[in-house]
């Protein structure tokens, strides 16, 4: 069955700086708890901000380091989850349900990309 990699993506210059409603973090529990019993969900976490995050480039074949934030990039990764489904539609389907979970004035998106088996 083939695995998916889902990327949340966020603007961090836009994330409310109040906790989360406590409506939503039920509604998260609840939908994290039915995709984990129907055993698609393998791996799923929020990500530190880009502040405490490094990137690491390869050119001219050197490496070099960047330490966040960036503050280039409007929208950033704040978190993935690593599922497992019959297809990309089943993944998307869960995808489209975890962003409808989210309050109305939130801007949130996702990139569902399978992971190619070696």
């Amino acid at each position: 069955m083939p695995r998916f990699l889902t990327m949340i993506r966020i603007d961090e210059q836009d994330l409310p700086s109040d906790e989360f409603p406590p409506e939503f973090e039920q509604r998260m529990g609840a939908l994290l708890e039915e995709i984990t019993k129907a055993g698609v969900m393998l791996d799923t976490a929020g990500l530190l901000p880009t502040s405490a995050g490094t990137r690491l480039s390869w050119s001219g074949g050197k490496i070099s380091y960047t330490d966040g934030p960036f503050t280039e990039t409007k929208e950033v990764v704040g978190g993935y989850s690593l599922t497992q489904c019959k297809d990309k539609a089943e993944a998307i389907e869960w995808t489209r349900r975890f962003l409808e979970i989210h309050p109305v004035e939130w801007k949130v998106s996702a990139e569902v990309r399978e992971i190619q088996e070696m």
